[in-house]
């Protein structure tokens, strides 16, 4: 069972980047991994932003940015494009970060995300754009996204928004279950209605 998904109050990390693809968020390199080690992907999510060719750390990055930290991703538009890598969904996980925000998402990797207990929350371009103006303004100010009411609030500005997520995987977050876990908890109804069809 995983970490159950509630309320998550938190300070931000900013991205303004469009078209963020997955071999950006962990590079093709590090896929050899066959087990989700946490920590090994997460020192490499954006490795090669956050370091530059001879190893050395990037400290334009975000990332590397003292200002900025935090549970909460902040990127631009089309966040998870390209290869439908699950490993890119591990490295956002194991860095930390319990939510992303977005525009918009790659189907697939939106999908990955919640399957590793990342919620990616899709807001309207005005609110993303007044998202990075608060934090850009104020990089302490706190975003709340509600998994129950299914909302997220700038507490700079007190402007909210409603975010969809289907009632399954909402359910199987704010109770910390994996797909395996479900099917595990409701053993017993899924051996009664097996055994009801065979009769």
């Amino acid at each position: 069972m995983k970490q159950k998904f509630n309320i998550v109050t938190s300070t931000c990390i900013p991205l303004p980047l469009e078209n963020v693809d997955t071999d950006q968020i962990i590079p093709a390199r590090f896929l050899k991994a066959t087990t989700r080690e946490e920590k090994f992907f997460g020192d490499n999510l954006f490795r090669d932003w956050r370091y530059h060719p001879d190893g050395s750390l990037n400290k334009d990055f975000v990332l590397n940015d003292p200002t900025y930290s935090g549970k909460i991703l902040v990127a631009g538009k089309n966040f998870g494009s390209g290869s439908s890598r699950e490993h890119a969904a591990w490295a956002i996980a194991g860095y930390g970060f319990r939510v992303v925000v977005s525009s918009f998402f790659a189907d697939i990797h939106k999908n990955n995300e919640l399957n590793n207990f990342v919620l990616p929350v899709v807001v309207s371009e005005p609110f993303l754009q007044e998202l990075f103006d608060s934090i850009f303004a104020n990089p302490k100010v706190e975003v709340e996204v509600n998994l129950p009411e299914q909302t997220i609030t700038n507490k700079a500005t007190g402007k909210s928004e409603s975010f969809e997520i289907s009632a399954y995987k909402k359910l199987c977050l704010m109770h910390g279950l994996d797909d395996i876990d479900f099917l595990v908890e409701h053993k017993d109804k899924i051996e009664m209605w097996e055994k009801k069809n065979e009769e």
